[in-house]
């Protein structure tokens, strides 16, 4: 198929875009001036220009296309005003959909995020769990869903999916964990006991491709996780003994880090200066992110395949091939 993917310069989007290639699909990526396309050319990638938020640029680039995978997204920075989330998560995907849909594209596979649904009050949380986004950046993309669920009813064939917390190796969002972990400065702020979900990247972008493939999908939301959850206090446990290290024992009121979050945006955010700290990431240490992936299992067949250990093994090793630990 000649496929459209959005966000290919991206951690997810350059490993999906690699699949995509290798199942024998032409991947045009979508990108902008700035986008870093040196892996995409190397991996034979047709580049398109535009930007998400220019609607002719967007018009030119779905031409000739039969399926757009859209994972870009205007994702959490300090520096970023609440309006340029909204112009790229929400009317960028607008008009992505309305170039797909004049454009007669089969397929619109939409990567929105389980953020959608905030702390989780009743784990697992499925598709149908309550809806509760925690910051703008969530709320956006809530909105995106709507938006794509707009142009489902008006017969685009869609599908929406939802991945937990992506890693693996070339990610660095865990990086700063898992030295922390190594160097023995890694603080739990609470009592640990919330629960974290994960993904890693290779059973994430097979979930996504069968969500593009399957008839079924259409019309769906999936949820795309890893095989089960875990407490904070295991996670930490597990990259502890991944590194061979032992596991960190300082345990500190969760109260102490939002305080101190706070200051930190307050002071920060009208300089436009990027905080140390971010209630946001306070969060990590005090909501439940657990959620219950049975129905993409059910109706389309997808179950993850790699374990949390052997996951954390490989993005530590990788980490370490790059000198970064």
């Amino acid at each position: 198929m000649e496929i459209l993917l959005t966000g290919a310069s991206g951690f997810t989007g350059l490993n999906l875009a690699g699949e995509l290639v290798r199942r024998g699909h032409h991947v045009h990526a979508l990108v902008r001036a700035t986008s870093r396309v040196e892996s995409l050319r190397r991996m034979g990638i047709a580049l398109r220009g535009g930007d998400l938020g220019d609607p002719l640029s967007i018009e030119r680039a779905v031409d000739g296309m039969e399926a757009i995978y859209h994972i870009a997204a205007s994702y959490r920075e300090a520096r970023l005003p609440d309006s340029e989330y909204y112009k790229v998560n929400v009317l960028g995907t607008r008009h992505l959909l309305s170039a797909a849909k004049r454009q007669g594209v089969s397929r619109f596979v939409h990567c929105s995020t389980v953020g959608v649904h905030g702390h989780v009050k009743n784990p697992l949380a499925n598709e149908e769990a309550p809806l509760n986004p925690g910051d703008y950046y969530q709320q956006t993309k809530l909105e995106g869903e709507r938006v794509v669920r707009e142009y489902m009813s008006s017969g685009l064939p869609a599908v929406i999916f939802r991945p937990v917390g992506i890693y693996g190796p070339g990610d660095r969002r865990f990086l700063k964990l898992f030295r922390a972990i190594e160097r023995g400065t890694f603080i739990m702020f609470g009592s640990g006991n919330v629960l974290y979900h994960l993904t890693y990247i290779d059973d994430l972008v097979r979930g996504i491709i069968a969500c593009g493939e399957s008839d079924r999908a259409l019309g769906k939301t999936y949820i795309i996780a890893g095989e089960k959850p875990v407490t904070l206090n295991e996670l930490v446990r597990l990259i502890a003994t991944t590194l061979g290290v032992r596991p960190p024992r300082v345990h500190l009121p969760f109260w102490l880090l939002w305080g101190a979050s706070a200051l930190c945006e307050a002071l920060c955010r009208p300089l436009g200066v990027r905080p140390p700290l971010f209630r946001r990431r306070a969060e990590f240490f005090r909501s439940d992110r657990a959620f219950d992936t049975s129905k993409i299992e059910r109706e389309i067949g997808f179950r993850p395949m790699i374990g949390l250990q052997e996951g954390l093994s490989r993005t530590a090793n990788w980490y370490r091939a790059e000198a970064l630990l």
